[in-house]
């Protein structure tokens, strides 16, 4: 189920969506240009890894903090693939320019890096012992997608099903299921880290993020003086 496009107007330029959508495309691009070994420890040093941050909270000697903490911003801007990168950026493009418009700029970049960072403080929670680097802006696209399922739930959003299939659904539904889909694959992913057989998705930070987003959206303030002319 991909989303192509929605119905929902908005008042302004989407400025601040358009430049991370670029910024994250640019780095993968820089990502994509290094071997492999190069790009493993480019993850290693800026992703976040669950083990180190539990070892820093228990009070280890053994990792600076700063090396254990900044991951957590940086780790928003890197991205494993290029599908990882093309699907993180498809959704922020359809559903984030009204969350900025809604937010304004510099509150919608605040609500974007707290989305990211407590979508990723939920995945080291819940997966505290894995040595495995967490990258990727999913989690604080999820709090965008929470934002828009609060504030927007009966916009149309055309919805792909493949191969041939295409629906007009309300954001709430399409949002709800994707939302859904997440719970039980962090569910199940849980199972099977506990098994030592755990892939490399953060299906938690999905939720935590989409969580993060429903709870942040109630608490910052809309811009003032919004509806001014609509577009697309």
């Amino acid at each position: 189920m991909i989303p192509l496009r929605d119905d929902q107007p908005r008042y302004s330029p989407p400025y601040l969506n358009n430049f991370l959508i670029g910024l994250n495309l640019l780095i993968y691009l820089f990502e994509s240009a290094l071997d492999p070994d190069s790009l493993k420890a480019l993850f290693f040093q800026f992703g976040v890894i669950p083990s180190h941050v539990t070892a820093l909270v228990a009070g280890s000697g053994r990792f600076h903090a700063s090396a254990v903490l900044l991951p957590f911003l940086t780790s928003m801007f890197l991205h494993g693939s290029w599908m990882h990168v093309i699907g993180n950026m498809w959704f922020l493009w359809i559903f984030g320019d009204n969350i900025e418009d809604y937010l304004g700029h510099f509150s919608y970049l605040l609500f974007y890096l707290l989305s990211g960072l407590m979508a990723m403080t939920t995945q080291v929670a819940l997966e505290a012992g894995s040595h495995v680097p967490n990258v990727g802006a999913s989690g604080a696209v999820a709090g965008v997608l929470g934002a828009y399922f609060v504030l927007y739930p009966k916009a149309r959003v055309l919805t792909w099903f493949p191969p041939i299939f295409f629906f007009h659904l309300p954001a709430w539904i399409m949002l709800g299921y994707w939302f859904l889909l997440q719970f039980l694959e962090g569910a199940a992913s849980s199972v099977a880290y506990s098994r030592q057989t755990g892939g490399g998705i953060a299906f938690w930070a999905h939720v935590g993020g989409f969580v993060a987003g429903i709870v942040l959206i109630k608490v910052l303030p809309e811009r003032p003086r919004r509806y001014r002319y609509a577009s697309w």
